[in-house]
């Protein structure tokens, strides 16, 4: 895994105080723009190697976004 996916996932563990707070980090941080992120981290959690290094994190955005997926 690359500097950049971990910088992903690790960002992705963290609690946020309140709006907006995780897009100012992933701005700041990361040097690129939320939908970004966003493209990225969920390329990512399909990565078989992400889940290797974080499989709690990997696990729940998994989770979450299939959750979603039912909902529509």
């Amino acid at each position: 895994m690359s500097v950049r996916d971990r910088a992903l996932l690790a960002l992705e563990r963290r609690s946020w105080a309140g709006p907006g707070a995780k897009e100012r980090a992933i701005r700041e941080e990361l040097g690129i723009s939320p939908v970004r992120y966003y493209q990225l981290l969920n390329a990512l959690i399909d990565d078989e190697r992400a889940l290797r290094e974080d499989p709690v994190t990997v696990n729940r955005l998994r989770r979450v976004r299939d959750a979603k997926r039912g909902r529509r």
